[in-house]
């Protein structure tokens, strides 16, 4: 499980550095940065929505899509660990 975890976990940090790369900002984004503070707007986090779904393949239901989840990596890893557990359960 260890290994789905830092799996995860790096794809979303993977995503979230290139959406501030297209920003042309750098920030140094750990599991537990808030995304704001490192320069994500709102336009981006709809950008990171977008990537998260093609990246792992499912679609946020709409009552996941809440500034809790959208705060930091760690966050958005338990979201969508979730998601994806329950999505392999159906």
């Amino acid at each position: 499980m260890q290994a789905f975890d830092t799996d995860v976990r790096n794809r979303i940090i993977k995503l979230v550095e290139g959406i501030l790369e297209q920003n042309a900002l750098s920030a140094d984004v750990t599991p537990s940065t808030k995304l704001v503070d490192a320069g994500m707007t709102s336009m981006d986090m709809v950008n990171l929505m977008l990537g998260v779904e093609a990246e792992f393949d499912f679609t946020i239901p709409q009552t996941e899509i809440t500034p809790e989840n959208f705060q930091s990596v760690e966050t958005l890893e338990r979201m969508i660990a979730t998601q994806l557990k329950l999505a392999k359960a159906a």
